[in-house]
């Protein structure tokens, strides 16, 4: 099967590629995903405008200047049939935690198949052949699912923390990524 252009990482049942202003609409599903935003928040995010936007100011930004971003996980297509998108997994950098952090969010009809864990751990690979030393990750204290792949991932649970004066507290993992032999 021929790569995409933009593919940064496959797996046995997954693409993640770069995010770019095509992909706004599932980018817009995605933020706008009940759960997303009651266990990430709510970015605002509400018109393809405003996706294209946010994709080129987020993702695409953070790719340029850092080498790693949020991706787009897809289903690869079969036999000349398109991809189809199944939700976002990568690497970000924010300005509140002192390590690069893994997030990743699926639509809802994707979940529970394995597809978050399969695409975490390859971001996981991805991070420490960038020569990432250690990587966060944090979560809504109730947010079961989130928190069961994290551990299996072999992240460690730090405690709580919240990412700004006045927001909620949230739970904090870290993990060393020791380089590869």
């Amino acid at each position: 099967m021929r790569a995409h252009p933009s593919e940064i990482l496959r797996t046995g049942r997954l693409r993640l590629r770069l995010l770019g202003a095509g992909d706004a609409a599932v980018y817009l599903d995605i933020l706008n995903d009940p759960a997303f935003i009651e266990h990430i928040g709510d970015r605002g995010v509400r018109t393809l405008d405003a996706a294209v936007k946010s994709i080129e100011d987020g993702p695409m930004t953070m790719q340029r200047t850092r080498g790693h971003s949020m991706y787009l996980v897809e289903l690869p297509g079969e036999g000349g049939a398109g991809a189809v998108p199944v939700g976002l997994a990568g690497l970000v950098k924010r300005a509140t935690l002192e390590d690069v952090d893994i997030g990743y969010a699926f639509l809802p009809r994707y979940r529970g198949q394995g597809y978050a864990f399969e695409a975490a751990q390859a971001v996981v690979a991805h991070a420490r052949r960038l020569g990432i030393a250690r990587l966060a990750a944090i979560t809504t204290p109730g947010n079961a699912a989130s928190i069961g792949l994290l551990l299996r991932l072999g992240m460690r649970f730090e405690g709580r923390r919240a990412l700004a004066a006045g927001e909620p507290e949230l739970n904090l993992y870290r993990m060393d990524l020791p380089e590869e032999r």
